[in-house]
């Protein structure tokens, strides 16, 4: 154990070693760091704010400074580690029409538990044999701007469809950050790989994406499907649902990056349940609140509740009766 403090004992790039290979060791696929600094891009996250894009998710205003500026979040930062983890598993489903589909990520276990025990534990390490070190960890719960610091720290890019892509394990990943309170050797930020690839704004069911790296959450089956509390939804998403009753993956589903690169992940938490893959909508809808949190325990369907959930699956039996 490294004891005294940290600069008596090794530079900054040895530190940065130290960091990297406790980010490893705890199972994280993809490690990154930035300097924590203010998001040089805020003006234009504040624009997409200002024109209602986030629709109904006004925590995306909440703590708004503190999201672009990390060192107001946490006092003292001095470096932002980005990590990610990969949840791809090759089941696709059935395809037959009339079951209920369920967005890759969502299929297992909750990922802000894992991800976050994982980041506790590598600062808990860290602080074990780093004296003087202190951090915060961070899923996206927390106001981050998870996916600009990925990029920032060269863990992938943020694609046309918004989500972050990385060069060998595509778009399938989950995010997360350490910010610290000490100096590391920053990482160069990666380049944009997606060339002139159109194909996710161009499958984008709803026309949510109005632009290549320009998201409309107000036009998203995610976001209606996820976010939204109401009960109607516009009848331009009921008739685009497909069966989708958590989440939308079209864009990263025809995405060239994860076609080419997504390998099964090796996380068993996130492997899909079997109960709740490829159910017939009326089977999902005949479920009591009792059966529903049992059945979605420690699982990210929660979120919208029993009441949100069997409101989208009544929107995809309504747009198949109307067929």
């Amino acid at each position: 154990m490294l004891r005294g403090r940290w600069s008596d004992r090794m530079d900054s790039t040895e530190l940065t070693r130290l960091v990297k290979s406790r980010a490893r060791d705890a199972g994280f696929h993809r490690v990154g760091i930035a300097r924590a600094e203010q998001v040089d891009a805020s003006h234009r996250f504040r624009a997409w704010l200002e024109a209602g894009r986030h629709g109904e998710m006004a925590y995306m205003e909440d703590h708004l400074e503190r999201r672009l500026d990390p060192r107001l979040l946490f006092p003292g930062a001095r470096s932002v580690v980005s990590v990610a983890l990969n949840y791809y598993a090759p089941h696709a489903g059935t395809g037959e029409a009339g079951r209920g589909i369920i967005s890759r990520f969502a299929r297992g276990d909750d990922y802000h538990d894992i991800l976050k025990d994982r980041l506790y534990l590598v600062l808990r390490s860290l602080e074990a044999e780093v004296e003087g070190l202190e951090g915060k960890c961070c899923v996206d719960t927390a106001p981050v701007a998870e996916k600009y610091w990925a990029a920032r720290s060269g863990v992938g890019w943020i694609g046309k469809h918004t989500n972050l892509v990385t060069r060998d394990l595509g778009s399938w990943v989950f995010l997360g950050e350490l910010i610290l309170n000490m100096d590391l050797v920053c990482d160069t930020p990666m380049q944009d790989f997606c060339g002139t690839c159109n194909r996710c704004v161009d499958a984008c069911p709803t026309g949510a994406l109005r632009a290549p790296y320009q998201l409309d959450a107000t036009r998203c089956i995610a976001y209606w499907t996820i976010e939204y509390r109401g009960e109607g939804f516009p009848e331009t998403i009921t008739q685009r649902l497909d069966d989708r009753v958590f989440g939308c993956d079209a864009c990263q589903d025809v995405c060239p990056w994860n076609r080419k690169c997504a390998v099964p992940t090796d996380v068993e938490a996130f492997s899909p349940r079997v109960e709740n893959m490829d159910q017939p909508l009326e089977t999902l809808l005949e479920m009591d609140e009792e059966t529903f949190r049992r059945r979605f325990r420690n699982s990210p369907v929660k979120r919208p509740k029993w009441k949100g959930f069997l409101r989208n699956v009544l929107h995809a039996l309504a747009r198949i009766v109307h067929e």
